[in-house]
């Protein structure tokens, strides 16, 4: 819904220069960028991939704070290969500090293999407290570079977090990064959240009359966030320095 509303947005030219934000949506990506960062401790760091904002939302980044980045943009997105270098070295200081924090990176369509490979050697030469997540279009290799691979389905977000539940574990231990791989079928798509509600019904807490109530309740939380960042002001250099922290990536 955040997605959908953000096309009508940029379409209304009320988002100007969010083209990669409107047009870059993780559609079919939902289940392995949610069952990968849920769990993660406000402290720890996501460098997401482009046009995504789901992880922000996921860790409790306030709609009308999301909503007023979009319309009063500060600064250009940075690109993939600088995004990788800072998510290392934000490792590297979370392993010198051992302050028990980690880094999460996710790959996107556009992502160039050469940085990502460069990425995953160093975090693996250097034992990095890092999680990066890839899907089944990204061919990464990291026999040689010393880091264990998992493979999961990208659309069971259930499965998904399971994973990511031992890698989070795996890499606060002090036991290095994980590389999870994502495999979709491309032939024929599975819509992850169809996925999902199909799961909670199976568990008997999911019903189409919550679905509903959700859906009307998340509208106007929408509508009000929306409202407000329209009509806020600039915002503060305080302000400003928070949201580099959920700057997406450029992609190569």
């Amino acid at each position: 819904m955040i997605q959908e509303r953000i096309r009508i947005l940029f379409k209304q030219n009320k988002l100007i220069g969010h083209s990669l934000v409107a047009q870059n949506a993780p559609w079919g990506q939902e289940a392995a960028v949610v069952g990968v960062t849920i769990d993660l401790l406000p402290e720890d760091t996501i460098f997401p991939h482009p046009g995504d904002l789901i992880p922000f939302f996921v860790k409790d980044l306030q709609l009308k704070t999301l909503f007023r980045a979009l319309f009063n943009p500060f600064a250009p997105p940075s690109s993939t290969a600088a995004q990788l270098k800072i998510a290392t070295d934000t490792a590297m200081i979370d392993k010198l500090t051992s302050n028990n924090k980690i880094a999460v990176a996710l790959s996107s369509k556009s992502t160039s293999l050469g940085p990502w490979q460069k990425a995953l050697r160093f975090a693996g030469l250097r034992n990095l407290p890092m999680i990066f997540l890839s899907w089944n279009h990204i061919p990464l290799k990291t026999k040689a570079h010393g880091l264990p691979a998992i493979t999961v389905d990208g659309n069971d977000v259930v499965a998904v977090y399971r994973v990511a539940c031992e890698a989070i574990t795996h890499a606060r231990m002090g036991s290095g990064p994980t590389l999870i791989e994502c495999q979709t079928d491309s032939q024929n798509p599975v819509d992850p959240i169809l996925n999902m509600e199909k799961y909670l019904i199976r568990k008997g807490i999911f019903s189409e009359e919550f679905k509903r109530e959700q859906a009307v309740s998340f509208s106007k939380e929408l509508d009000a966030a929306i409202s407000f960042s329209q009509a806020a002001p600039c915002p503060s250099r305080g302000e400003r320095a928070t949201r580099r922290r959920f700057r997406p990536a450029q992609p190569e």
